[in-house]
């Protein structure tokens, strides 16, 4: 039986092929597909807002949709006309209204808890020891799960740093530690930390002053204390099979477990385009099923009589959903591999029901499918880039597909060379929609990207998943060891070429950060490419292309004044300035890196300083940075800008002629960057905003 999936891109075909036909630039936009669309834009606004919403989000899509639907008629048998094109607008404002509702609930559900505060002396945390992995520093941070709080609906963690001194996930930990509510951002537009700490349910950070001992007893979390239990013998069982570079690599593909991995083979698999093998997303869990579905299908095709009778993918695809389940749940039910098994069950169910498994169809039904659990993904760089990479790879291997029906090849070696043809054809369309999403969020792009897939991504996909893959099955019966020794063996040749790729002269770029506008306008052309037909598909690439120049061109900031009152400027002369070394180093890092500064060292400015504070004159503007009142008159006469460590009272600030920021202000604020043109102060970025705070800044 023919399904629509399968007949839409025939008729437009035919509509395409037919002399005096025109080709419907919409008819790839499905109402499924409208709706995914809708729903990321309900999602994306929703927190992207500066200010909280309220019921506007919800009630202007419906009111236009309302009345679309009152004044056009829709005819579900037309292809072409006004009546589907308000049709599926309709359903796209619905979309829109309907998730925009969903993320605001979502929102107050998960920030409904009373601030968690301790004060600065250190507390006892009683609860269970969920995992254990590494800070940037190389330290051990233990994420704990408290026990006997007040809420009962969702768990309560806590994450610090600390020894964990031989307790071990799932086992009853007590420890001491000096907690903090989880850090906003640092700059504005940076990582905001205590945002998706509170969709984790992380209520705390900080760290031990003591190691951890073992805990009282806990009754609670059965079966997700086994599952943690059952993930760290399995991450040790795999890492002693191994030496250790390799075997902390194994074990953080196969159980998620990366406490393990030495940080020179994290960074040199960044800068060789090859970051993403460490996150558990929809390559891995592809490979996996994708192997166990083939291997089953291939198993059962070969028992002739009942091949004969039954379609052997069936039974494959239940068979490749069980393991991919088990995945989920060895490798942590991260939100990446939830996404990546969401996207997973939609083939495999396409499959089982007998529809075309891959298909935009399907992927706009993972994309609504993540979105209902988890809205706050939109806005994730691991969200938007596997999503951006699923949808290119399926367009392409569309017309791959075409192309391989005009002009099919046999012999061993066409397939050889169809083979690496797809995989080169793979790399570069993945690496090429993710690229501009993975600019801006991470700043930096990989030069030789393509060469280190071109070069790893075979022995990956051929010899390292497939071995630990069929390790862990054997480990039950004590088989493991040389398929084991096979991927080991594997993984030693990916890090001796990612090392490689990695030292290349200019292997790494450095880009600016740019604001989320011009993320939305180029994701907005990257889904018209994919979707629009005809020359009509060329105005996304200008959308793509008028997004970048725009990127280019916008001016950066002049001045970043951090939390705690550190000054960074743009100096003509020596790049960037500094005034304290030792103040918010970590604020200075994370602002020069969005800055696309590759080594963040800002030389200490050149003040003139006494008890009182210090004057400089940066881009222009007399700026000074008071630490006492007492001479203020004075300072308000020769600044244009003050930086202030102490509050200043509205009288004093009323009477100064300088801009004046003072440590009330940045404790409300946080970080703060200041643009300024012919030394004029034009435009200021917070890291949060002055009104109307957001429910994850905090009450």
């Amino acid at each position: 039986m023919l399904q629509p999936d399968a007949i839409l891109p025939q008729r437009a075909a035919n509509s395409r092929n037919s002399p005096g036909n025109r080709v419907d630039p919409l008819a790839d936009f499905s109402p499924a597909i409208v709706g995914s669309l809708g729903a990321m834009i309900g999602c994306a606004s929703y927190f992207s807002a500066p200010v909280e919403p309220g019921w506007g989000l919800i009630a202007l899509p419906v009111a236009v949709a309302g009345v679309l639907l009152a004044t056009v008629r829709i005819s579900p048998a037309s292809r072409i006309g006004a009546d589907r094109l308000a049709g599926l607008l309709a359903i796209f404002l619905v979309a829109t209204a309907l998730f925009g509702w969903h993320a605001t609930r979502y929102t107050a559900a998960h920030h409904d808890r009373e601030p968690f505060v301790t004060g600065d002396r250190a507390v006892e945390l009683t609860g269970w020891l969920e995992a254990i992995d590494r800070s940037g520093g190389g330290r051990q941070r233990l994420l704990l799960r408290l026990v006997g709080g007040d809420d009962g609906a969702r768990p309560q963690r806590v994450r610090v740093l600390g020894d964990p001194a031989g307790i071990r996930p799932g086992d009853a930990i007590r420890l001491r530690a000096v907690l903090a509510a989880p850090r906003p951002a640092a700059v504005p537009g940076g990582y905001d930390f205590a945002f998706h700490a509170a969709f984790a349910d992380i209520v705390a950070t900080g760290y031990g002053i003591a190691p951890a001992e073992a805990g009282p007893p806990v009754h609670e979390d059965r079966i997700a204390r086994a599952v943690a239990r059952l993930r760290a013998d399995m991450s040790r069982h795999i890492r002693s099979r191994m030496q250790a570079r390799p075997g902390a690599l194994a074990a953080a593909l196969l159980t998620g477990d990366r406490a393990h991995i030495d940080p020179g083979d994290v960074e040199a698999l960044r800068r060789a385009g090859l970051g993403h093998v460490l996150a558990i997303s929809g390559m891995h869990m592809a490979l996996l099923a994708g192997g166990v579905f083939f291997a089953v299908r291939l198993g059962l095709a070969a028992v002739f009589p009942w091949a004969r009778r039954h379609d052997a993918a069936v039974p494959a695809a239940w068979v490749a959903l069980a393991f991919a389940a088990g995945y989920l749940v060895l490798s942590g039910g991260t939100i990446p591999t939830q996404r990546a098994f969401i996207m997973t069950v939609s083939v495999l169910g396409a499959v089982i029901l007998g529809r075309r498994a891959l298909s935009l169809h399907t992927l706009s039904l993972a994309v609504i499918a993540v979105l209902a659990l988890q809205p706050q993904a939109v806005i994730t760089p691991g969200f938007q880039m596997s999503f951006s990479a699923a949808a290119a790879l399926i367009t392409v291997a569309r017309l791959w597909q075409d192309r391989s029906r005009r002009g099919s090849q046999a012999g061993a070696l066409s397939q050889i060379r169809l083979f690496f043809g797809g995989l080169g054809t793979t790399s570069l369309v993945a690496g090429t929609a993710t690229a501009g999403f993975a600019a801006f969020h991470f700043h930096r792009v990989a030069s030789f990207g393509l060469a280190g897939n071109l070069l790893v991504m075979p022995i990956f996909s051929l010899l390292v998943m497939p071995a630990g893959v069929l390790g862990l099955v054997l480990i039950p019966v004590g088989l493991d060891g040389p398929a084991f020794a096979v991927m080991e063996w594997g993984l030693s040749i990916m890090l001796g070429l990612a090392h490689m790729v990695a030292d290349w002269p200019g292997a790494q770029r450095y880009l600016p950060a740019t604001p989320g506008l011009v993320l939305a306008l180029f994701a907005t052309g990257f889904v018209a490419s994919l979707l629009v037909r005809g020359l009509w598909r060329w105005s996304g690439a200008a959308v793509m292309a008028a997004a970048l120049g725009l990127w280019a061109v916008l001016p950066q900031p002049d001045i970043f004044i951090s939390e705690t009152g550190l000054i960074l400027a743009r100096d003509d002369a020596t790049g960037w300035v500094v005034s304290d070394r030792r103040r918010s180093r970590f604020a200075a890092r994370v602002f020069l890196e969005a800055r696309g500064v590759a080594d963040p060292a800002p030389a200490v400015w050149d003040a003139n300083c006494d008890n009182h504070g210090c004057n400089a004159r940066l881009q222009g503007v007399r700026v000074t940075r008071l630490s006492s009142l007492q001479d203020w008159p004075t300072d308000c006469a020769r600044a244009d800008l003050i930086v202030a460590d102490l509050a200043v009272p509205p009288a004093i600030a009323r009477q100064c002629q300088a801009r004046i920021i003072d440590a009330d202000e940045l404790a409300r604020t946080g970080g703060q960057s200041l643009h300024l043109r012919d030394g004029q102060l034009v435009a200021i970025q917070r890291a949060r905003p002055l009104v109307g705070a957001r429910p994850w800044h905090g009450r």
